[in-house]
Parts: C-alpha cells; structure tokens; sequence
C-alpha cells in the first residue's frame, strides 16, 4: 500500500463566515509566513501576528487582554508562574550595583529570591516591614532602584502600608513593584494606588482550579513593558497554551468564585477563633487583626478567601489536625475551588531559619487556609473536628 506523499505537509486552517464561540486552544509552536518582507513586518509591528511561541502566542495575548482589563491596564504580560513575574519584574528594574527594598513578610521563594539569587547577580537587596512606611523611608540607600512589596502578605496576612510606601516611591521617584495575588484586582486595583509595576500568581484565585502554573506582570510605563517582555522572552518564560486556555476560561467565574470564597472565610475565620486550642485567627476582615482599620481603607469590604491560624500546640498538634482533616487537601497551593490547608513552616518558609520563621511569627502551630466554595457547613464540621484533634495531641 502506498502512503500518500501529501499526507505529512502542513494544510492551511479551514476558514469560514462564522467565529468560534470559545477561545480556540493554539498548541502550535510556529506560524508561517508568506514572504520575508511579510516576516519583517510582523516582527517590526508586534500584535500584527505571530512567528514563534515563546515570542508570543493567541492564547497568552488573549489571557492578557482579559488581565488587562481586570487591572484597569494594558499591554500587561504572561509568563509561565508567579515567580517568573516577580523575577521579570524586579530584572527588568535592576542592574548590577542597584539596591531593591522588599516587605519583610513576602511570600517565601520572593524572599529566597531576595536573599540569594539577586544577590549572586551583584543586585543588593533589604528588608523592612510593609505595615510601616517609615520603616522603609529609612531602609532606602542612594542606589535603591525599586521597592518590593505585597498588599497583603503570604503567610502572614498583614495589610501593606501602600498609600504611605507608594507616596515614598513617588517622591524619590523609585519604581513601586506590587504583587496583589493575595487581594486580586477584585479588591485592590494596584495600578489606582500608586503601583509602577503590578505582579499576580494567576495559578491561584484569578484561574482558580489548581490546574495551571501562570504569571502576569503589567507595568504602567509602556517602555518599561517592553523592557520586561523582551526580558522574559530571552529567558524563555513562555507560558503554555493549554495553560493560558484554563485560566482564561476560569476567568468567566472569578467574580463568582470569589465571592462565595470570600464569605466562607469571614464565616470560617470567627468560626475557628471561638474554638479551644487556637492560640489566634488572622483575617483582615476581623476587628482583631493588626491592620484592621488599614485593611478598610485599602480592600473595602473585599478581604479576601485567605486566612491563617495558629494552633496553641506545636509539629505534634499540626500533624493531628491534617490526619483529622481528610477531606480538606494539606497541599502548599492557594485558590482552588476546594478549600486547602498549608503549613508554611514545612512548605513556603522551610528555607528560613526557625528563629525568622518566628520573628515572622510562623511557628509550628502555624496554618493558612486557601478558602473555598464549598457548602460551609462541610467546612465548619472538617475544622471544628481538626482542631479538636490538635487539642488534644
């Protein structure tokens, strides 16, 4: 029998009158030109169309589109992870002998980031707490050329002082660097309070299945941007097709997701505080937390699906309670539909000593919470028995 010589030669994509109702998913690696002049003209006008994946590709632009709109920006970026964002965003400000002041209660690979790797690039980098903007007025040195701050912090849930640090940045005209993944633009538009530069871990909420690994960086300065894209390009950050596909599609439900997530945890966080062995609740929608008043002015009344807690025991209480707590997954992830459990001191933070896991205030008893969409009275029964059960060990 003989093949048909034909049959392995690329075929041009059927086109007709009508549109595809869903975004179409493009695994494809490479598009095809006419000619090179036609080459020429697509890469001397970006958006006119695509040459190579890591360049660009449909399903990253049209996910950006939708990011885009979310932050009140454009032209914004998406990259493989979260951590690929913060890494083309602090890059894309930094050279070496440059100083970059961070929030001291950053998500732990932001830190380790921090304290390791810039610093083997001949980037110095700083510590200072978020919730004080004089604290980090006196941390800034002559060559600091950007600051590094989260709106709300990971594990730790403390409320940034943005106003007072992004007025700082301004005066001293030192580029502000915001990674709003625990509040999303849902609550906190980062570009409206003085950002330069916006980060999100889209692997969490803003897709919300647990399903994807994505980054966006957007910045406001459209030079920058393009600095940041070509950045990320050479480093070949590219996010996946497939990817970009899922969180664009679990984007149609982020409101709703959202929401429902959101008064779960307000439900959840007073839930947990009236009950024996809990040492303290953290969620910037109590009166008790830290930077309560602060956490009004700044998220309004969206304070978000996050929570930690803190056990009144220690390792031998917190394995207790995920051994009571089948149902609810112990993972190191936040943003699922489902409600997760993390223990920083044995995920996020392990790479810190535990003297600065304390200073943090993350001991062993140490939880955060990811709150989900589930029907609450699930939640109320898996969290009333898991803590008992640390209760008693």
């Amino acid at each position: 029998m003989t093949i048909d010589p034909t049959l392995i030669r690329r075929m041009a994509f059927p086109e007709g009158r009508s549109r595809p109702v869903a975004t179409p998913l493009h695994p494809t690696v490479v598009w095809a030109a006419e000619t090179p002049d036609q080459l020429d003209d697509i890469y001397d006008n970006p958006g006119t169309g695509f040459t190579y994946a890591r360049e660009a590709h449909p399903n990253a632009l049209a996910l950006a589109q939708r990011l885009d709109a979310l932050e009140g920006g454009q032209g914004g970026l998406v990259v493989g992870s979260g951590m690929a964002a913060v890494t083309v965003a602090l890059l894309g400000c930094l050279r070496a002998g440059d100083h970059v002041l961070g929030g001291d209660q950053l998500y732990g690979r932001s830190l380790r980031l921090m304290a390791e790797t810039l610093p083997q690039m001949g980037i110095e980098t700083s510590l200072a707490d978020p919730t004080d903007a004089g604290a980090f007025a006196a941390g800034l040195r002559p060559n600091t050329r950007a600051i590094l701050i989260e709106t709300v912090s990971n594990p730790t849930l403390r409320v940034a002082d943005v106003a007072g640090i992004a007025a700082l940045a301004q005066a001293r005209g030192i580029p502000l660097l915001i990674d709003s993944t625990f509040s999303t633009p849902r609550a906190v538009r980062a570009l409206d309070h003085g950002a330069d530069v916006v980060i999100q871990s889209v692997t969490k909420l803003l897709a919300g299945h647990s399903d994807v690994t994505l980054g966006y960086v957007l910045a406001r300065d459209p030079a920058r941007m393009a600095a940041m894209r070509v950045l990320a390009v050479t480093l070949g950050l590219t996010p996946s097709p497939f990817d970009c596909w899922l969180a664009e599609r679990g984007l149609f439900t982020f409101d709703l997701r959202h929401d429902r997530a959101e008064d779960n945890a307000r439900r959840l966080a007073d839930l947990i505080a009236g009950l024996p062995g809990v040492k303290r609740v953290i969620y910037p929608g109590r009166a008790d937390h830290p930077d309560h008043n602060r956490a009004r002015e700044l998220l309004g009344d969206r304070t978000g699906n996050m929570l930690s807690f803190e056990l009144d025991g220690g390792r031998a209480a917190a394995n207790a309670l995920t051994r009571a707590m089948p149902d609810v997954a112990f993972a190191p992830t936040l943003g699922d539909v489902g409600t997760t459990l993390s223990h920083p001191p044995s995920s996020s933070h392990r790479a810190l000593s535990p003297e600065n896991r304390e200073r943090l205030g993350i001991s062993e008893g140490f939880f955060r919470v990811s709150v989900g969409i589930e029907d609450f009275a699930l939640l109320s029964a898996d969290f009333t028995r898991g803590i008992a059960a640390a209760a008693k060990a």
